[in-house]
């Protein structure tokens, strides 16, 4: 319930948020010349013809919009400010139900990223903020449109982007480069704006206490609706760390209200992918629904905690004792617990080392370090302050033991997943989310280090630059304790970034990625160019065979050649104007001038077609058919007596074949893309015998879902591929830039090269399995709840 505040209070919660606008206003004009600065870099950087042309085009835009940009930005920005409440917070009265465009969900999308950053950069002090604010006013929460909410000034700069005309995909082409010039300027304003607060004796200390909602009676006594206690503000729960420290809300509740897991995978979709994912948070929810039985909270509601309201008003903990947890001291029970954690971790560390240098058997070593580790963490249950953390540190060690348990983790990368158990133990105890999302980065580290190293033996792990890896990324976490998920988000960027490296580093592979990568930029040119000609063509009396040779053989001629020797490259030029010139010589003559000047030109013109041929492999036969086709199109010419192709369109044709790449639009993905070996060796003369093409079929229809499945597959993963009746184990080791080839390599050298409709129709027909059915982590959570369903006492004892 709001409090109503003096006017001096409300006036200065109004100045720290002019404050703060102004603070961030200045940056925006910096940010849009630090763009256009990162636009004229992208713009004279060497590429593809393609990629040159969208670089230019994107400088181009940007420069003509930028100043309005940054007006409209300001302007929309000090209107914010004033339309923010300083009040209560403006609550909708009913539910509304509308549906929202895939423009409007895109562009959120584009602001919650940058948003997100913000939240992650500056947790702490936008908690403290939120908090001297809503004390201020006398609020639980702030508005939905605060301008001190992350969300609302990311949210003002995607919109007025959009608003001028600028496109989402430059966006995000350049959203690095606002969230570097940003960031820092609204973590340092948020900083500022509690300096301020402070300075006036707004909360000089924050007591924490204070801000755990209860439930029950107003005088303390039990009972209520199930109560629950979660720490307020609901708009932006505090995070407890070592900076922040208090009693958490319950096991995987974050304070937010949370969406329903299906307890089944639906029959709405039934994709593998989906119904993975669905059997996945069915796991988790199954977890959640466990430990809120037996500790306290509301499974099924939005904000199911561990404590609970004491007579006296102290926050206990269901099932312990007096003095156990509780709201007496959080800040020192959270200080103590946390240095147990890190007096476990350095002691295990110490251990480790040891075992990894040991002697004896590897599943003898491996024994010890789980012995060890359970010890470890029967020790840490008996100090830790709450039941809320006591079930914290049996799941994650049941987990850890089910991870160290999987023999197919080679013994060297297992040592160090079990170093891991004590970091992740901190972070599942400061963040409880770690058991609610798949998403999680601290999971999504483990899943994708568990699902590479899986497939490889222990022969060829050892001593090779990916055990360093996973060395080098437990190191870097063991060494920044206190930035909670940060630290793990940084390093599982880290280490996709280097797989890339890693599994494309052989020179049989570099060669194959190297040759797929340019017959997809070949095909698909090809495609825009047969489109452009087409399109030139239209009103033009050509006859049909020279039509058909120019789409189907002269579009690839000029796609290799603009591949070989650059969009603008003589050699090129020279075969863009052969097709201008083709298309005159191909069209009546009326007149004796043009006939003698045909007859002139025929030789240079017969011997740069043969040029042309001989790029894309016709020669000999084939090229003389062709030439012998063109040669009779020639002669009726002379006799036609249609009417002849005005000079100027002629002109007007070669100026916009000179100039091609600059009307030719984006196929996407969805375009055919004709793939085979012979098309490799065609284009750069390597010997494709290595590599097992398998393209699209033609005429097959691909389900979306199934397309949507293999646009996701995470390079680094193993898979079971059943390829003309031989079952090879593979790894996903590349895709091209626009998903049309993905290339999977096996043990014995050979690599396959897969359409995008084929690798599709493949995951749909279960001739492409993935190796493991589930992540390691999903895995490791079912089996911890299948021990504890079968012996729920463990939980807390």
């Amino acid at each position: 319930m709001s409090t109503a505040r003096s006017a001096s209070s409300l006036q200065l919660a109004r100045e720290t948020r002019e404050r703060f606008v102004s603070a961030t206003e200045g940056a925006i004009l910096p940010l849009a010349r630090a763009i256009k600065d990162r636009l004229t870099a992208m713009a004279s950087e060497a590429g593809t013809a393609r990629s040159m042309q969208e670089n230019r085009d994107d400088f181009v835009a940007f420069q003509g919009q930028a100043t309005q940009w940054v007006t409209l930005s300001q302007t929309g920005w000090r209107k914010a400010l004033a339309a923010s409440s300083g009040g209560a917070s403006s609550m909708p009265s009913a539910l509304r139900l509308e549906l929202i465009g895939d423009e409007v969900v895109e562009s959120n999308i584009l602001s919650s990223r940058l948003a997100q950053l913000i939240h992650d950069k500056a947790s702490f002090e936008l908690s403290d903020l939120r908090l001297r604010i809503q004390h201020l006013e006398g609020t639980t929460e702030l508005d939905a449109k605060d301008v001190l909410k992350p969300e609302t000034l990311a949210k003002l700069l995607v919109e007025q982007w959009l608003a001028v005309g600028l496109s989402r995909g430059l966006w995000t082409r350049v959203q690095d480069t606002v969230q570097q010039g940003l960031v820092d300027v609204i973590v340092k304003a948020y900083e500022n704006a509690n300096a301020y607060l402070i300075a006036n004796g707004v909360m000089p200390e924050i007591d924490l206490k204070s801000f755990v909602r209860r439930t029950g009676n107003a005088g303390g006594a039990g009972g209520g609706n199930g109560g629950s206690s979660g720490a307020a503000p609901v708009d932006g729960a505090v995070s407890a760390g070592p900076q922040n420290n208090m009693q958490r809300t319950g096991f995987g509740f974050d304070g937010q209200p949370q969406q329903s897991v299906p307890t089944a995978p639906s029959t709405m979709s039934s994709s593998p992918l989906a119904i993975a994912r669905q059997r996945a948070q069915t796991a988790l929810l199954s977890l959640k629904r466990f430990v809120t039985a037996r500790i306290g909270g509301d499974a099924g509601g939005s904000a199911g905690v561990f404590q609970t309201a004491g007579a006296d008003g102290r926050t206990t903990s269901p099932g312990s004792q007096p003095g156990q947890g509780g709201g007496g001291a959080p800040r020192a029970f959270s200080r103590t617990f946390a240095g147990a954690i890190a007096e476990a971790e350095a002691a295990y560390r110490m251990a480790a080392t040891q075992y990894m240098e040991g002697a004896g058997e590897q599943a003898t070593l491996m024994q010890q370090t789980a012995v060890d580790l359970r010890r470890r963490s029967a020790e840490l249950k008996k100090r830790a302050p709450t039941t809320a953390d006591k079930a914290t540190v049996e799941i994650v060690a049941l987990m850890f033991q089910a991870i160290l348990a999987e023999e197919r983790i080679p013994f060297s990368a297992r040592v160090w997943f079990a170093r891991l158990q004590m970091p992740v133990l901190r972070v599942a105890i400061a963040e409880p989310e770690f058991f609610g999302t798949l998403q999680h980065p601290a999971r999504m580290l483990i899943d994708r280090m568990g699902s590479c190293v899986m497939g490889f033996d222990a022969a060829a792990i050892t001593g090779s630059a990916l055990e360093g890896e996973i060395r080098r990324v437990v190191q870097v976490i063991e060494q920044y304790p206190e930035t909670g998920q940060r630290v793990f988000k940084l390093v599982f960027d880290e280490f996709v970034a280097f797989l890339n490296r890693y599994l494309t580093q052989s020179d049989t592979t570099q060669r194959v990625m190297s040759v797929a990568q340019q017959v997809e930029q070949k095909e698909t040119m090809a495609i825009q160019y047969t489109i452009e000609l087409r399109k030139m063509l239209n009103d033009m009396p050509v006859r049909d065979e020279i039509r058909e040779f120019l789409f189907k053989i002269w579009a690839e001629v000029l796609a290799i050649a603009a591949l070989r020797y650059g969009a603008q490259g003589e050699q090129t030029v020279m075969l863009k104007r052969v097709a201008s010139d083709l298309v005159w010589a191909a069209s009546a003559k009326p007149n004796r001038t043009d006939r003698a000047r045909v007859i002139q030109d025929l030789p240079q013109l017969l011997q740069r077609l043969r040029q042309g041929m001989a790029l894309l492999g016709i020669v000999d036969e084939p090229q003389e058919a062709q030439i012998k086709i063109i040669g009779a199109t020639l002669s009726d010419a002379f006799l036609s007596k249609t009417e002849a192709i005005p000079q100027a369109k002629i002109e007007a044709m070669a100026e916009r074949l000179a100039h091609l790449e600059d009307f030719v639009s984006d196929v996407g993905g969805t375009a055919d893309l004709p793939l085979d070996a012979q098309s490799i060796e065609l284009l750069l003369g390597v010997d494709a015998a290595s590599i097992e093409v398998i393209p699209d079929t033609a005429g097959s229809k691909v389900p979306e879902d199934m397309v949507a499945w293999a646009n996701e597959l995470q390079v680094g993963n193993w898979f079971m591929l059943d390829h003309n009746d031989r079952v090879s184990q593979v790894q996903f080791v590349w895709r091209s830039d626009r998903k049309q080839l993905h290339l999977f390599a096996s043990g014995d050298g050979r690599s396959f090269l897969i359409q995008a409709g084929r690798l599709a129709t493949y995951l749909q027909a279960g001739l492409l399995v993935p190796a493991e059915e589930e992540t390691l982590t999903v895995r490791a959570t079912r089996e911890a709840l299948a021990k504890l369903d079968a012996n729920p006492e463990r939980l807390l004892n």
